[in-house]
């Protein structure tokens, strides 16, 4: 052994770690590589097959180790499709490819099948291109987990440069997802990456968390997971500390956050093995994204021990293949029928030449990769009250909730957002309620006019008060069927002429006997 070098087994993987000063080198062959690119493909599609009977569904209490039905390929999901789809994108635009160009494969593709990611494909076919597709300004669901489940390949393009996989993952990421929500891939990816450099699953999970500001929504669940279980809490108690804190926040069973929790409590707990840390995402809770999160979790331990950690007998179930024409209802353009190992020999080739642009060397099938030392990322931060700088600046809009409606599981009442010119609300608390808030001085003649929507069979009470004084009360009611309803409103301020006063206008939704639902809010004016 030569001297300064330290000796690593990862599964059957031999890799050395070159101890240079401060720094470390990894040293890779590229067969070990492309075996470990291999691995995180195979595992996020075993970890997801395995994971689709409890995906928004309740948890398994059982030891999950086959796939039900049995298959003989990997269909095509969206856990790896729009990253199969950034493969893509880099072949063609190259290795400085930016996130304008991967939204034009993703259309070309087809891509964009469900939640935040059929938010960016939507709004992508009105020209809304990418960085905006994933914003608040526009996509409904920016905080979900569209970013997190499809950042997996960038870890695998930079491995041993978190910090590269990060910029990657926030860059990209931000097609289908922001904040918190674009937060989730760069821990992913993060994840990944390190696994290439370290097997201890506690320092990858501790490393790949503080890529994110502290002042992260995203960062405070992982602190919380690390913290309770770096204080010997079991895993079953973090997993509900997860979700009594983050899914009561965030109530969409695709949220970002409480799932990423789960994610980093399952490779934490999981030890490195594969199996254990799949079932660790399948049971952690009731309702929760379990397959995508078993798909994450399960892609780190691959980073970490190759095809070789990987089930033999689930790994030939796969066939070496993934096949499949559509995703829900979207027709894929074209239809994929292609290896998985070719697919994962095309990731390495890509980012054998991102590792050479930073600093990686690559001499016949020798990689020596300088690994990174963790940089935390600027705050990426949104708070659902800022809406109001693109909707209405000169109001507030305060304990607006993010709500579930259109996020996973179907039924979840309400959600906040904004589409164009018409601001939708959902309380936090159904018992505080919405307020939007404006003081100003009344001079002249003046009312305040806004129309109220609301959703078919849905109602909701509109309250608008002058300092302490009720001046509207009435619930605005949906129809039976059809379209949105809207109800004109208009309330004469004449009477406080001269006076300065605070107006608040209330979305209330506790009705007794009746179904609440989104409030609707457009032309909101004082003239």
């Amino acid at each position: 052994m030569r001297r300064g070098m330290r000796n690593i087994i990862w599964g059957c993987l031999f890799v050395p770690v070159l101890l240079h000063g401060q720094g470390r080198v990894v040293e890779l062959t590229s067969t070990d590589y492309r075996d470990r690119v291999d691995a995180i493909w195979t595992a996020q599609m075993l970890g997801a097959m395995m994971g689709w009977p409890f995906e928004h569904k309740v948890a398994s209490v059982e030891w999950v180790h086959t796939l039900s039905p049995k298959v003989d390929h990997a269909p095509v999901d969206d856990d790896w499709y729009y990253e199969m789809v950034a493969i893509r994108a880099f072949e063609k635009y190259g290795i400085g490819m930016n996130v304008e160009q991967l939204g034009r494969q993703w259309m070309e593709n087809s891509a964009g099948t469900w939640g935040s990611s059929e938010q960016a494909r939507l709004l992508m076919a009105r020209g809304v291109a990418p960085p905006d597709c994933g914003s608040p300004r526009y996509n409904k669901l920016w905080f979900s987990i569209g970013s997190q489940f499809s950042c997996d390949v960038y870890g695998a393009l930079a491995p041993g440069m978190p910090n590269v996989a990060a910029a990657m993952a926030r860059r990209y990421g931000h097609i289908n997802g922001y904040a918190e929500g674009a937060d989730g891939g760069v821990f992913v990816a993060g994840m990944i990456s390190l696994g290439f450099a370290t097997s201890d699953v506690q320092r990858i999970v501790r490393d790949a968390a503080r890529l994110i500001d502290t002042s992260s929504p995203y960062r405070k669940c992982l602190d919380l997971v690390i913290g309770m279980a770096s204080a010997g809490r079991t895993a079953a108690e973090v997993f509900d500390a997860v979700e009594r804190r983050w899914h009561l926040e965030y109530p969409a069973t695709n949220n970002a956050v409480a799932n990423g929790g789960i994610v980093a409590a399952s490779v934490w707990f999981g030890g490195g093995d594969f199996l254990k840390t799949v079932n660790l995402a399948y049971g952690a809770a009731d309702f929760t994204d379990a397959d995508c999160n078993a798909a994450n979790a399960g892609a780190v331990v691959a980073a970490i021990h190759g095809m070789k950690g990987l089930p033999a007998d689930l790994v030939r179930a796969l066939g070496d293949s993934i096949v499949g024409d559509k995703l829900g209802k979207v027709v894929l353009t074209p239809a994929v029928h292609e290896t998985i190992s070719g697919l994962a020999a095309r990731t390495a080739a890509i980012g054998t030449a991102i590792l050479r642009q930073h600093g990686a060397a690559v001499s016949g099938g020798a990689i020596r990769v300088p690994v990174q030392q963790v940089v935390t990322q600027p705050a990426e931060l949104f708070r659902l009250a800022d809406l109001m700088k693109y909707w209405n600046p000169e109001w507030t809009l305060e304990r607006a909730g993010f709500g579930g409606a259109l996020g996973g599981m179907p039924g979840i009442r309400g959600i906040t957002y904004l589409d164009s010119d018409v601001l939708a609300t959902y309380p936090r608390d159904e018992v505080k309620a919405v307020v939007l808030t404006r003081r100003l001085r009344v001079d002249g003649v003046k009312h305040l006019s806004f129309e109220a929507g609301v959703d078919s069979q849905r109602v909701w009470r509109c309250m608008v008060y002058a300092n302490n004084k009720v001046l509207f009360d009435k619930l605005i009611e949906g129809a039976s069927a059809g379209p949105r309803s809207w109800r004109p409103v208009t309330v004469d301020l004449n009477g406080y002429a001269g006076e300065t006063v605070t107006l608040r206008i209330y979305q209330r939704v506790l009705i007794p006997g009746r179904a609440a639902g989104n409030a609707y809010w457009k032309n909101l004016r004082i003239e």
